[in-house]
């Protein structure tokens, strides 16, 4: 007979399962007789250990083996029989009541997948972002490749201006008491580029080597220093050496230093302009990618199964504790982590998740080998050796299948662009950049 599978709420379902014990102790003695052909035991030769003493020993652990196999099997034919989706890890409870003699019963109660609706994408508002890229912009970026190259030279009788290196001497006290990391000696830092408190670097604007200068300062209340956080201190501070930065010329040596062989400071500008292009590119596809995402999941109403929520949250949990780990934090194992922080954006995650598949099943928007090939040459060409990278993705598995499934989210995006209420968005540069 069937078992009937009983709707609790939403997607929750429950079902009765029993299993015959003889099927059960059938299996046992089956794997016994397995298992002595090759058992190994104190006193006997392999292959000769009574089936008696095999049975006291691997017995219980062989029959639960078997009951968790065959409550499994028994839960998915039902499953299937029902024409349902089992939906996470179901949970399973002895059952005692009702349970006919020679059987051992179960309830299982279990999620199942939604049923799915992509929304009519024609009503859906979206926005296509989009930026490019001119001689200001190539002209900027050759700027910060000329200061990430600067050189310093000392020049006697200069006053101390932003982007000069400045050599001092500080000395620091509260309340008359040097305090630990207060004092220093031929410490060097590039003034107007925030690595000191503002008052510090305040302070040191405008002098020249050998001044001395005293001044108070205040340390923030959130500083990371506890026994100074909040507190105000006096610095002694002596300048020794005030350096001005010197940008690199734009020129042949300049070029060959950022890869261009020839030293041509045009074809420099070019392969720039393309690795700007490149960069814009997908910034510009990461925004419309999101506003399409975003589009998408406000349209959707359908309830999501709460162990997949569940399942996520979990899985990012442990990528935060793994992220902590790397950052040298102590107890990251053990350090409470609040699943709250993460259930809002996992049920974004797997309804967002749930219903692409439905729309690439329906629509066939599955990636093809020709546009994976073509998304890694692509990326291929931010680097030195592109064939080199093409055949770093191309003979593994795992990185094959993270650009298949960025080139799916593409496809999808595309699809959706296709049918969409679309609004073109100018994107400025330092904007898409994240410079402002």
């Amino acid at each position: 007979m069937q078992p009937v599978v009983e709707t609790l709420s939403g997607l929750e379902r429950r079902v009765d399962l029993s299993v015959p014990v003889a099927d059960i102790e059938k299996e046992v003695e089956s794997r016994l007789k397995r298992l002595a052909r090759t058992a190994k035991m104190p006193g006997f030769r392999p292959g000769k250990v009574p089936l008696p003493m095999l049975a006291r020993t691997y017995g219980p652990e062989l029959r639960m083996e078997v009951l968790n196999a065959k409550v499994g099997d028994a839960l998915q034919k039902t499953v299937t029989d029902s024409k349902l989706r089992l939906a996470g890890s179901p949970s399973v409870e002895p059952k005692t009541e009702g349970v006919d003699e020679g059987s051992v019963a179960f309830t299982a109660t279990f999620e199942v997948y939604p049923e799915v609706s992509v929304p009519d994408l024609s009503t859906l508002e979206v926005t296509r972002a989009t930026s490019e890229v001119g001689d200001a912009e190539v002209d900027r970026t050759v700027e910060i490749l000329r200061k990430q190259r600067v050189s310093f030279q000392e020049r006697e009788g200069r006053a101390a201006a932003d982007d000069d290196r400045v050599t001092l001497d500080f000395a620091g006290t509260i309340d008359g008491v040097a305090f630990e990391g207060g004092t220093a000696q031929d410490f060097s830092f590039v003034l107007g580029q925030g690595r000191m408190l503002p008052e510090f670097e305040e302070a040191a604007r405008g002098l020249k080597a050998g001044d001395t200068k005293v001044f108070p300062l205040k340390f923030p209340d959130d500083y990371g220093s506890p026994t100074v956080a909040g507190k105000i201190a006096e610095f002694t501070i002596t300048i020794k050496k005030v350096e001005e930065g010197v940008l690199p010329e734009v020129d042949a040596e300049f070029a060959r230093q950022l890869g261009q062989a020839e030293g041509d400071v045009e074809k420099l500008r070019a392969d720039i302009r393309a690795n700007l292009e490149r960069e814009i590119k997908q910034r510009t596809l990461a925004r419309t990618k999101s506003s399409v995402m975003d589009a998408l999941v406000k349209a959707a109403s359908f309830e999501v199964p709460k162990a997949l929520v569940s399942e996520d949250v979990q899985s990012r949990i442990a990528a935060a504790r793994e992220d902590l780990k790397q950052r040298g934090v102590p107890n990251a194992d053990t350090l409470p982590i609040p699943e709250d922080a993460f259930s809002a954006e996992s049920e974004r995650r797997v309804r967002l998740g749930l219903l692409v598949s439905e729309l690439v099943s329906k629509e066939n928007l599955r990636s093809r080998p020709d546009q994976v090939r073509a998304r890694i040459e692509e990326m291929a060409q931010s680097y030195e050796k592109p064939a080199e990278v093409v055949r770093y993705y191309l003979t593994d598995k795992n990185r094959l299948a993270e650009i298949e499934a960025l080139v799916l989210e593409d496809n999808v995006v595309q699809h959706v662009l296709s049918k969409a209420k679309v609004t073109e968005q100018n994107v400025g540069f330092d904007e898409l950049m994240g410079t402002t």
